[in-house]
């Protein structure tokens, strides 16, 4: 994996063979199907657009699980790091962040942390996009899902 330096714009994780090769594959047998049903409905046509939805479900469900899991993980990581990193007014706050806080607040350095914690806490911000792009001094992390 590229070690570039990462900040608010480019650090999303694209895979093209996911993103691209098989949303594809899945998307365009499933269209089909559709326009099979309404071109030539039959019982058969019915199943097939029915089991290439499942397959597309069971497919985001696989995406989403593991992404679940990595904000558990970074929740934990980053409660762990602010009672290294914040003052003690703000230790006895850390369990005010929300899951989504905590995934923004995660790209901010130690030195940046602390204030932007306050800042998010008083301002009351939620929205993880807002809150990465906050951040002014980003610390990469290169081991995303």
């Amino acid at each position: 994996m590229s070690e570039q330096p990462q900040n608010f714009e480019n650090h999303a994780k694209l895979v093209p063979g996911y993103h691209g090769v098989a949303t594809a594959l899945l998307m365009l047998p499933t269209l089909y199907f559709l326009v099979a049903v309404f071109r030539d409905f039959s019982l058969q046509a019915v199943a097939l657009f029915l089991f290439a939805v499942g397959v597309i479900i069971a497919v985001l469900y696989a995406r989403l699980f593991p992404l679940g899991v990595q904000d558990r993980v970074i929740r934990l990581e980053e409660q762990l790091r602010m009672q290294r990193l914040l003052p003690e007014d703000l230790k006895g706050r850390i369990p005010e962040f929300t899951a989504a806080q905590l995934v923004g607040l995660r790209f901010a350095s130690d030195e940046e942390l602390p204030a932007l914690a306050r800042r998010v806490l008083d301002e009351g911000i939620s929205d993880r996009k807002v809150i990465k792009q906050a951040v002014k001094n980003w610390r990469p992390d290169h081991q995303r899902i």
